[in-house]
């Protein structure tokens, strides 16, 4: 069973459940890595000896945006003349 998830790192966040999150593409929920294995065995009652494999592919990083530098734009200021 192949799913595919946005990971999301920020080492200098706040909270520490913060730095490394992992979401659905779709929904952005995080996924029940639980439910994913129990639906993986079965649903039958009883305890299992489950190996899980974990095989990491990045198929696309976005940047972390940077702060944004406009160009200086100089506006003459109008004064104007008391009448």
């Amino acid at each position: 069973m192949m799913k595919y998830y946005i990971l999301n790192l920020n080492p200098t966040a706040k909270h520490e459940w913060d730095r490394c999150i992992i979401r659905d593409p779709l929904t952005a929920k995080r996924p029940d890595i639980a439910k994913l294995i129990s639906e993986a065995v079965g649903a039958d009652t009883g305890s299992y000896l489950v190996g899980v494999n974990i095989e990491v592919t990045v198929l696309q990083e976005a940047s972390t945006p940077s702060a944004v530098s406009f160009p200086e734009i100089s506006v003459p200021t109008q004064q104007r003349e008391a009448a």
